[in-house]
């Protein structure tokens, strides 16, 4: 965003939370973690430990729970940094978004860029 701006290019983030979509979908996740798992040499998997892959497909399946399937949240984002004359810098579209991001974003965008 800020490399763009000396080209007078206007850069807005989108910051979603977690939706319900193919990227996130935790069976496709955990085949693609299984596989990268197989490649890895074993003194990389020992230093993770025999449970790390097992307790971190384990903790995205309880967060799948949580995960928002309307998608209209970050498409209204979307409209809006497109349509507005004014957009915002940030967008965070969904509950977690807001519960992650609500402190950064009342901070001047100059303050939470130099952070």
């Amino acid at each position: 965003r800020l490399e763009m701006r000396k080209f007078g290019v206007k850069v807005c983030m989108i910051e979603p939370g977690y939706f319900k979509t193919m990227i996130t979908n935790v069976e496709n996740l955990e085949k693609n973690f299984l596989s990268t798992w197989k490649k890895l040499p074993e003194e990389i998997k020992t230093s993770y430990g025999e449970n790390y892959l097992k307790e971190f497909v384990g903790m995205l399946k309880l967060l799948q729970k949580t995960f928002n399937s309307d998608l209209s949240l970050v498409t209204n984002c979307m409209e809006h940094a497109l349509t507005s004359v004014h957009p915002r810098t940030r967008y965070s579209a969904g509950w977690d978004a807001k519960l992650l991001y609500l402190p950064i974003s009342y901070l001047p965008s100059a303050l939470s860029d130099a952070l």
